[in-house]
């Protein structure tokens, strides 16, 4: 019995010493295949992204992971990871670049929070401050019950509190209510 595992034992270290440089072959094919297809895969998403930036005019930025399509950041900030999946994911086609992005209609230029303020000589975009049918609302439960408080108003309402905490003040400002300890009463006169 001894003999018989001695011998098989033999066997199988020869067998071994066989395949082992059959095995770092496999092992340096399989790194050579993978370095390649990395490689095709680059030079893919360059040729895709050179294409993109000829048929729409401009050069195609990489978003992170996570974030929502009219977000861009330069590739710089993005990991490894995220650039590889940006380089991976197919360029949009001409007929989508060509539709119109919903947003600020043209002739309206964006304004910057630092001078949004109204000045003296310029109107205010929008409706009015307190002037919208919530306020209203607000306006006649106030003057329905005086000394109502923001939460009681609120549960009449059938909305939340927080919204109340901007009208409520807004119609103070134009003197048609005052605060009275935590409940609001109508302004008299």
């Amino acid at each position: 019995m001894a003999d018989f595992l001695e011998e098989k034992r033999q066997e199988i270290s020869r067998r071994l010493k066989e395949l082992e440089p059959l095995a770092e072959e496999y092992d340096r094919l399989k790194a050579a295949a993978s370095a390649l297809e990395d490689a095709l895969g680059s030079v893919a998403s360059q040729a895709v992204s050179t294409a993109t930036a000829i048929v729409t005019g401009r050069p195609r930025r990489r978003r992170r992971p996570g974030r929502p399509r009219g977000s861009a950041t330069s590739t710089s900030k993005a990991t490894p990871a995220a650039a590889a999946a940006a380089a991976t994911t197919p360029a949009s086609t001409p007929a989508k670049a060509a539709r119109k992005k919903p947003g600020r209609p043209p002739g309206r230029p964006k304004v910057a929070a630092s001078t949004a303020a109204p000045t003296a000589g310029r109107r205010r975009s929008g409706r009015r401050k307190g002037s919208g049918k919530r306020a209203a609302q607000a306006l006649r439960y106030v003057r329905a019950q005086p000394g109502i408080t923001i939460p009681e108003l609120a549960a009449k309402m059938g909305i939340k509190e927080n919204y109340l905490y901007r009208v409520l003040p807004g119609l103070e400002q134009e003197g048609k209510i005052r605060k009275d300890g935590r409940g609001w009463r109508p302004k008299e006169g």
